[in-house]
């Protein structure tokens, strides 16, 4: 189901809106004032109406959400870098790694590769010898090496998984959307969105969750939602009115017209010629 966009809510503050309609739609049977729900109209009906509304919904609290778009407006301009400085400085900067990166990368990847064939090697050599002559301490001296350095290829399997496993997980804390949820907000931002949600929640989804089920038609209108200048969106049809002469207009005289005199000539006597 998509949301219809609405004049007093911004695109990115559209899943803002749906959660607050979710968690309204969750706690909705706690409230005295909505214990229709479920009897006349579910959850996802009211869903489905709320979210053909939401312009209608949002527009209660406009006042609110147009202080909190400027606060955080303001926000973002004062927390932008600024633009003039050397580029090809800046993006030194960025791009140049930082000092031990390289090597550790390097040794994070050869190392269980060359611990790994060494072990293969001094493995199948040292079997080899003691096959041909277990009595040569040779032989013996290198399966041990070759032990030492399976061990050691494991140990750096071990440590690189680890490393990966820290890597994906600072990526992840440092994304947009968590820094977005887990940055403090300051104190002005924080009270304009928070009035935002309360009066959209108050002054908008709640009382149109009660007009919903407290009108008679609102069980087919959630089937088939669609705009209407009304606050509950009305959907469903009317059967053309194929009503009789009598309920219109008079009907317009038909036109008549009568045929033409097609008379035979007078073929009498001769005491009847024409003139």
């Amino acid at each position: 189901m998509q949301m219809t966009s609405a004049p007093h809510l911004l695109a990115e503050d559209g899943p803002e809106y749906a959660r607050i309609l979710g968690d309204a739609l969750r706690h909705a049977h706690e409230r005295p004032d909505l214990e229709g729900v479920g009897d006349r109209l579910n959850t996802e009906q009211l869903r489905t109406m709320a979210l053909n509304a939401t312009a209608l919904i949002t527009a209660a609290a406009a006042t609110e959400y147009e202080h909190y778009v400027t606060a955080r407006a303001e926000l973002r301009a004062a927390s932008a870098p600024a633009p003039d400085g050397d580029p090809y400085t800046d993006a030194a900067r960025i791009t140049a790694p930082g000092p031990g990166a390289g090597i550790g990368a390097v040794l994070t990847v050869l190392t269980p590769l060359l611990a790994g064939a060494a072990a293969v090697i001094f493995l199948l050599v040292g079997y080899l010898l003691r096959a041909v002559s277990p009595s040569l301490a040779f032989g013996t001296t290198m399966v041990a090496a070759g032990w030492f350095f399976a061990a050691v290829a494991a140990a750096a399997i071990l440590v690189a998984a680890v490393g990966l496993l820290v890597t994906a997980l600072r990526n992840g804390a440092s994304s947009p959307a968590a820094e977005d949820e887990e940055q403090e907000l300051p104190e002005e931002v924080a009270r304009a969105r928070e009035a935002w949600r309360h009066a959209l929640l108050e002054r908008g989804i709640l009382p149109f969750f009660r007009d919903a089920l407290a009108d008679p038609a609102a069980g087919r209108a959630a089937r088939t939602p669609h705009r209407s200048p009304n606050r509950i969106p009305k959907v469903g049809y009317s059967r053309p009115d194929f009503s009789g002469p009598e309920d219109g207009p008079a009907a317009s005289p038909r036109p008549t017209f009568t045929s033409p005199d097609f008379t035979s000539p007078d073929f009498g006597g001769p005491e009847h010629r024409p003139e």
